[in-house]
């Protein structure tokens, strides 16, 4: 890549994808110092130094129902951004995720002939599989995090590269254990539940109410039991007892749980390579779970099951996720001689011989800087 001014254009619609996106920013700038960046994201990418056009809080939608309600808001945000890239030419645009907003960009620009990378590909093996046929059409590079879905794209004749998972990489955590029990007043001698709702506040208000009766039940059953709340920015967590200490940063949450319970997404992933053992669960929109069950074509809600392509986590989704079973599936997981809780330590060893070596975002950044 020549050392020249190189202007790139990057959209990411939620939380996980402004992670991946600063980290890929800082990847790209360590290539070319003198790249610019502007385009749709998180405080992350911000960070970086990326000019933010318009923030993920306002992109950030989950469900059916929820994303046609809020269509003609969206429907301004996309002739915004066509404006803008047709304005600025970047000499790339990066999508991140994020595909039903992500694939109508990219075909609104197709004409404009800016090469355009896909990173962190829809989960087109899941539902909408036609969207393969878009992406042949419109997008010029495409990265996968995930073995099996770069393995899916290839037998559909759609090139794909994968250069491992990002999770890999290990992430310094600015605080000892001792000062982050210390500051929390945790007992480093007895468990800890990690508690992670998720990162919307649409999860949030779905799955707090079950998360809070679930403490309770447990509480009950485990005297000494302590509790540590994941706490996503720019979320509300409303009724929070004392008990509950709330963390800001989600991954101390899961390096220091002895057991997490997690809203199925992102967060499931890091608790495995984190070696934290987990009950996954998740609730939709009753409308959406209804849509959900016609159109999507997977075996598994988690990811980490998806990988290893069988069971290794419970998931109680919809109907199935309350406090009772909840606290059953953790209870095994909080006894450290538990043959579930080891079963499933093992089964995370196996996952994470999948995911690849550390310098994902290292060799992304240098794919993106040979073809722009």
């Amino acid at each position: 890549m020549s050392a020249g001014l190189k202007k790139y254009f990057i959209i990411a619609g939620e939380p996980s994808g402004d992670l991946h996106g600063g980290k890929l920013i800082k990847a790209l700038k360590m290539l070319n110092p003198n790249s610019s960046f502007m385009g749709h994201g998180g405080d992350r990418m911000k960070d970086e130094g990326m000019h933010i056009i318009e923030h993920i809080d306002n992109l950030s939608i989950m469900g059916f129902f929820e994303v046609i309600k809020h269509l003609p808001r969206m429907s301004k945000i996309m002739n915004k951004t066509f404006k803008v890239i047709a304005k600025s030419k970047p000499d790339r645009v990066i999508l991140i995720d994020y595909p039903g907003f992500n694939l109508r960009l990219a075909k609104k620009l197709s004409h404009l002939n800016i090469p355009i990378t896909y990173f962190i590909l829809p989960q087109a093996w899941a539902w909408k599989e036609k969207r393969v046929e878009t992406m042949k059409k419109v997008i010029d590079q495409a990265i996968s995090i995930f073995p099996f879905e770069a393995k899916w794209y290839e037998s559909k004749k759609f090139n794909v590269e994968y250069l491992g998972h990002p999770f890999m990489d290990t992430e310094h955590i600015d605080e000892s254990t001792k000062s982050f029990y210390e500051r929390h007043l945790l007992n480093i001698n007895e468990p800890i539940l990690a508690l992670l709702p998720g990162s919307r506040q649409q999860e949030i208000d779905r799955h707090w109410p079950i998360y809070l009766e679930t403490v309770e039940i447990l509480r009950r059953k485990l005297k000494n039991l302590q509790f540590v709340v994941g706490k996503s920015a720019h979320v509300n967590i409303p009724k929070c007892p004392e008990y509950l200490k709330v963390e800001q940063n989600a991954k101390k949450a899961m390096v220091v749980g002895t057991a997490a319970l997690v809203s199925s997404g992102t967060a499931t992933l890091e608790c495995a390579i984190e070696n934290t053992p987990m009950v996954v669960c998740y609730k939709l929109s009753p409308l959406s779970w209804i849509i959900a069950q016609l159109l999507i074509n997977v075996k598994y809600s988690s990811i980490v099951n998806l990988i290893g392509n069988k069971k290794i986590v419970p998931e109680l989704l919809q109907n199935g996720m309350t406090s009772n079973k909840l606290a059953d599936e953790l209870l095994p997981l909080l006894d450290l001689d538990s043959e579930k809780r080891k079963n499933m330590l093992s089964d995370f060893e196996d996952l994470k011989e999948l995911l690849g070596s550390p310098g994902v975002y290292e060799r992304t950044a240098e794919l993106i800087s040979k073809q722009t």
